[in-house]
């Protein structure tokens, strides 16, 4: 395991994974959302983030957290040999978006750029959760039953078993 996406629907502990999934393997983690966005949440331009994102693709080693853009998370996952689907019910994706709300009145979210707007961020994640349950899950869902063939594929669908996840890493360490 060199190169890692990490994906799945908005609210879904990815990040909380990804950062985990870093100290157990020491692979260096790339969060998408602070490249594609400024302090206080202003996005960068298109081509910024597409530049940027095409230069994290070439690096030998990364573990990369979050969606990016249409285009792009497709042409992650291509390269990606390892990839990590949290797919969790959506309801629990709700639940984990108003936890993150409320716990960032006291804490930001870790990987969300610095100042970022918590009501707007929280509102447009759920938003992002019903859309993508009801576009991108069918087509991450299918991907990744394809993808089992050439790529090591961890299709996460509960709690208990991204603790099982973690402990499967502990348990091969670096060789993962």
């Amino acid at each position: 395991m060199k190169k890692v996406a990490v994906f799945g629907n908005s609210g879904g502990g990815k990040s909380t994974l990804s950062k985990r999934l870093k100290e157990l393997t020491g692979l260096p983690l790339i969060v998408l959302d602070l490249i594609q966005y400024k302090p206080g949440g202003v996005e960068v331009s298109d081509e910024e983030y597409k530049a940027a994102h095409q230069e994290i693709l070439q690096q030998d080693q990364w573990i990369i957290d979050g969606y990016g853009s249409l285009d792009t998370v497709w042409e992650r996952l291509e390269v990606a040999d390892t990839l990590v689907y949290v797919d969790l019910p959506v309801m629990l994706h709700y639940w984990w978006v108003t936890k993150r709300f409320l716990k960032g009145f006291f804490i930001p979210p870790e990987s969300w750029p610095q100042n970022s707007p918590l009501l707007k961020s929280t509102l447009n994640s759920y938003y992002t959760v019903w859309l993508c349950h009801k576009k991108l899950t069918p087509r991450y869902r299918e991907y990744v039953n394809q993808a089992k063939e050439t790529k090591r594929v961890y299709h996460l669908q509960s709690p208990l078993e991204i603790k099982t996840f973690y402990e499967l890493v502990c348990h091969i360490g670096k060789e993962f």
